[in-house]
């Protein structure tokens, strides 16, 4: 259990710069819009109609639903938006080399001589993933409320926990998927990782925008991670959430599989 431990520690903290870095970026990059928005009300009370009269475009961006003119929907239609692709982009950077790096570096033979079973590498490794996404949402969470407070604004504490929740499954899943792709590569795959990511950052935008391409919303996470959609239900998409659940639970077994049998 020592052995094991030692593992995930050592995970949090080879990765506690990145986790820093990408977190205070995203993190105050948002909570800078949600102030920049008193200087900004103004002119976008003026705008806000002529942006929720785009047609398609509106649908995309959520614009359809939330306005513009309020701090809320503002941030349901802008800041979210950076906050998810940003958070997504980190989980899939940290995910694509978590079970390959072992491999590029040539510490997968100093790794193999303590007495853990590869299965527990894989859990072990796959839980700091979990965590530095967490953790990520977390603080980005508490730069969110607090930017609310420093605006006089009412504290929107149940969507932004459903909206934090939401995005933090959306992370997760494509984390995961960057996971399983690093049990199989023996070289780092960042860049693949990133390309997932673009990829289903836009099928989002394209199943919106064009109805042929709707049923892609089964395949991307970042539909029912949208803020707009959910500070407008007030709820999460009970089936989305169960597809991108199994995606997470499919990924991680099949990563496991993959890397038992891998010939290190």
């Amino acid at each position: 259990m020592r052995y094991k431990m030692t593992l995930y520690k050592h995970e949090m903290k080879v990765n506690a710069k990145s986790l820093i870095i990408w977190t205070l970026s995203v993190g105050f990059i948002c909570f800078g819009c949600i102030l920049l928005y008193g200087g900004l009300e103004e002119s976008v009370q003026d705008i806000a109609a002529s942006f929720s009269d785009m047609g398609a475009m509106s649908a995309a961006l959520g614009m359809d639903k939330m306005s513009l003119a309020t701090l809320r929907g503002y941030f349901a239609t802008e800041i979210a938006m950076m906050h998810g692709l940003g958070g997504a982009m980190f989980a899939a950077i940290l995910g694509s080399g978590l079970l390959s790096k072992e491999e590029s570096g040539h510490t997968v033979d100093f790794l193999n001589v303590f007495p853990i079973k590869r299965y527990s590498i894989v859990f072990w490794k796959y839980l700091s993933l979990v965590s530095n996404i967490l953790l990520l949402n977390l603080v980005c969470s508490v730069l969110y409320i607090l930017g609310f407070v420093i605006m006089g604004e009412e504290v929107i504490v149940e969507e932004l926990l459903l909206y934090g929740f939401a995005t933090s499954l959306m992370q997760i899943e494509i984390g995961s998927v960057c996971f399983l792709f690093s049990a199989i590569v023996k070289k780092v795959t960042i860049s693949v990782g990133l390309g997932i990511t673009i990829l289903l950052f836009a099928a989002d935008i394209m199943c919106r925008i064009v109805p042929a391409l709707k049923k892609l919303k089964y395949i991307t996470p970042f539909y029912y991670s949208n803020a707009a959609d959910l500070f407008t239900d007030g709820k999460l998409n009970g089936v989305m959430a169960a597809i991108g659940m199994g995606v997470i639970f499919v990924s991680y077994i099949a990563a496991l599989s993959v890397y038992k049998r891998k010939d290190l």
